[in-house]
């Protein structure tokens, strides 16, 4: 049976390597991002490469509005969707005193918001078909909060409380939900730190290096592969950091 995958913020970084991953494992995969269309499009052509059909959605995932109609053509168009991937998010690094209001907004809209949205548009088609997979991109910071980075750690702690309250909620219909609390991994959110900054890092991380987005789409393969009693975990992958 053909099915459908959707990756939030898929234009780089980890979103990209989902989409490019699960292309070799799903007939259809549909791709997001807020601002870069170019990029989003050369994501599209390296799934397309590998066989899948795929859709993209240029557009703020944070908005409801926007969500509604991209979950409704998505509905229209494609075979059911077996697995959605929020990944979407933005960090902030600095004091929380020096934080403004439209900051704190808008790291909550993309990185807390966004998994509502997604969620409660896609949820009643997986219950209606009684199958589902939802894994949430989120954090180490998640599980044990950064020194200014206070708003990002709120924001993926709240999407792995998230997580593990929906997945008690629809596994009785057949749908799982799990997280992955991603260590440092070399994206452009790590873009903010210079070389003596990231190599001081690194002498920290047990692994000795950041990891790739390569390693968390693996991650996210062997997760959907995994049986379905496990449901409502935080996966965390960090190189041992914590």
């Amino acid at each position: 049976m053909n099915k459908t995958a959707i990756i939030t913020g898929a234009s780089s970084g980890i979103g990209r390597a989902c989409a490019i991953e699960l292309a070799k494992y799903f007939d259809y995969i549909v791709i997001n991002s807020f601002h870069n269309k170019t990029e989003l499009d050369n994501t599209c052509t390296a799934v397309q490469q590998l066989g899948a059909t795929c859709l993209t959605f240029t557009g703020d995932i944070g908005d409801f509005d926007f969500v509604h109609q991209m979950m409704t053509d998505v509905l229209a168009q494609c075979p059911p969707v077996e697995l959605l991937i929020n990944n979407a998010g933005i960090s902030y690094v600095g004091l929380l005193s020096d934080m403004t209001i439209e900051d704190w907004n808008n790291i909550v809209r993309t990185n807390l918001t966004s998994v509502f949205n997604c969620c409660n548009q896609i949820v009643p088609h997986m219950v209606n078909n009684k199958s589902g997979h939802i894994i949430n991109i989120s954090s180490m910071w998640g599980l044990s909060g950064a020194s200014c980075e206070v708003a990002y750690s709120a924001t993926k702690g709240g999407v792995n409380a998230f997580t593990q309250g929906l997945a008690k909620e629809l596994a009785p219909s057949g749908i799982r939900v799990n997280a992955i609390a991603c260590g440092a991994i070399n994206t452009r959110m790590n873009a903010c730190f210079d070389p003596a900054e990231l190599a001081s890092l690194c002498e920290d991380i047990p692994a000795c290096r950041l990891g790739t987005p390569e390693e968390i789409a693996q991650a996210v393969v062997h997760l959907y592969q995994s049986p379905f009693y496990l449901t409502g975990e935080i996966i965390k992958i960090d190189g041992g950091y914590l």
